[in-house]
Parts: structure tokens; sequence; C-alpha cells
């Protein structure tokens, strides 16, 4: 329904109802997890975001045998969910006080930041390094080493500035060779060279420590590979940096280093050294313009196709 608001602008959501269900998180009517456990007041929580619905989108019928069938739906859910639901500062920062290890795996992209992304076209939440503590309620001192994870290519799925986005066969090749399809929606991803300019930003928000630099083995088998190294601004200019200003991130041209490809197929290679030269040279690239070193390099879809560096 929000979508369809949006009529032709649309920002390219997976349609599953984050985005309203961040809004009534922000206008403080939302349902909260912990709510299950109280069906007795659930009814009217629910009733509210219904009747808010129905003023709001027209074709939206709303009835009393709605909320009630609806509320019937959440009583099974509550069952199942129950013995989950948990107070997650007490579970997390008791596991700190018990010396165990915590490993928090972030979903999406930095680029989807719904405060440091391409705004509107993102998610609603933060899904860069500050939400671990926004999230969770981990402290800021208790985070330990933060490992990016970045493709050998760039890939966005929906819509929004893309200034690396190929266009042509390159980009079906990508496609093809990444199997490069929405994971949610199965929707084609669209794709592009490395663009450093994008990911340096993202480096600096989310202060990585290391790097992962999956998919290396999908750009075997290309004679050159392109580099985006920097932004040109419509003045000529060089960008000193990402734009917030998706008007001017629309303008932009791609300065690019051309370095060369390899064709030998990497998806079998263990160590470092013996990757194809090329290969390490692009490594090596990234890591000087970065400043930031690539620890690990993925080379195909199985959990041990991974070059520990």
């Amino acid at each position: 329904m929000r979508e369809a608001e949006l009529a032709g602008s649309l920002i390219g959501t997976t349609k599953r109802g984050i985005g309203p269900c961040y809004a009534s998180k922000v206008i403080r009517n939302g349902i909260r997890v912990s709510d299950l456990r109280h069906m007795d007041t659930f009814p009217e929580k629910l009733d509210i975001l219904l009747h808010d619905a129905a003023s709001r989108f027209k074709g939206f019928e709303y009835s009393k045998s709605m909320l009630q069938t609806e509320v019937e739906h959440y009583k099974r859910y509550s069952e199942r969910v129950e013995p989950y639901i948990a107070v997650t500062v007490h579970l997390m920062h008791d596991a700190f006080s018990s010396g165990k290890r915590i490993l928090v795996e972030g979903g999406q992209a930095t680029m989807l930041d719904v405060d440091f992304g391409t705004y509107p076209f993102v998610t609603s939440s933060n899904p860069s390094a500050g939400g671990i503590c926004t999230g969770l309620g981990i402290a800021p001192r208790h985070i330990g080493d933060l490992i990016g994870v970045a493709k050998a290519y760039t890939t966005r799925v929906g819509s929004g500035p893309y200034p690396t986005e190929l266009l042509d066969e390159a980009g079906e090749n990508l496609r093809s060779a990444g199997y490069e399809y929405g994971t949610t929606t199965g929707r084609p991803r669209r794709c592009g060279w490395l663009d450093l300019v994008a990911l340096k930003y993202s480096c600096q928000i989310n202060g990585f420590s290391t790097l992962n630099l999956t998919k290396l083995d999908v750009l075997s088998g290309l004679s050159r590979i392109r580099l985006g190294v920097a932004y040109k601004g419509p003045d000529g200019n060089v960008l000193p940096s990402f734009p917030a200003d998706l008007d001017l991130l629309q303008q932009v041209e791609v300065i690019y280093e051309n370095l060369p490809g390899w064709q030998a197929d990497i998806s079998s290679v263990r160590r470092y050294q013996d990757l194809p030269s090329a290969a390490c040279l692009y490594v090596e690239r990234i890591e000087s313009l970065l400043g930031i070193p690539i620890n690990y390099i993925g080379v195909g879809p199985s959990r041990d196709a991974l070059i520990v560096k």
C-alpha cells in the first residue's frame, strides 16, 4: 500500500512491511515483541494500528471480525515465540560477564543505512556498525574487531543512484557469473565495477579493522578490470568524499583506474601466493587506496572457498 502511494517514485523496497513497522516505532504506536505476552491488552494495541491503516489507505476495509481473526493468529504466534522473548541488554551483558564471545552479523549494507546511505533509497534501520549498539544494547567499548565484507565488484538491489553501474553486456556477465539476485525478493541485482569512493566512505563510518573481499573468482576471465577511485563533480573538480547530496551523486563522473585481468579459474586456490599476479595486484591496489588490510578473500560460494591472507 505504501508503494502504491509513492506511485512513480518507487524506492524499491522488499514490500515486506519493514518501513511501516519502523514508522510505527518512531510515532510510538507500534507493537513490540513483549506485547505478545499480554494478550489481554494486545487487541487494543492492534486495533489502533488497524484503524490507522483504514483511515490512510483507500480500499482497506477494517472490521471487528478482522481484528478478532488477527488476534487469533497472534495468539498462536505468541505460543511459539514466547520462550525466546528476553531482555536483550541483560542477555548481552550477562554473556560479557561470563566471558563469552559474541559474534554479531550485520545484514544489508552501509549504503542502505537510513542515516548514512543513499537516502531515500535505503532501508529503515542502521545496518552499519552503530546498529550493534542501538540494536542490541551493547556499549561501544565492548565492541572488538570490526570486519567489513565487500564484494570484489559493486551490486545494488532496487532504485537509487549507482555511479559505477554497468548497463551493458559486462554488467549482465557479472550478474550471471555471481548469481546476483536479491535474497528476499529474487530481483536481479544491478552490477558494476568496484566503487572505492563508496567503499572508503563505508570504512570510515564503520571503522573496519580489516576487510573480507568476496567473490574475487567472479572477475576471472576478464581481460581488464576497472576500479572507480574518485568522483568528479559537474564543475570538473574531484569530490573529497562520497556526497550526501543525491542530486550531486547522480551527476558525478567516475574516475577509473584500469588493471589487468586474469584468465585462470581461482575457485580452488586456498593460498594467497597461489593467486595469479594480476589478482594479487587487484587486491593490493584496493588495500593501498583504502588504507585497510584485506585479510580474507572469498573465491567461491562454499564455506571453505576462503583465502586467509
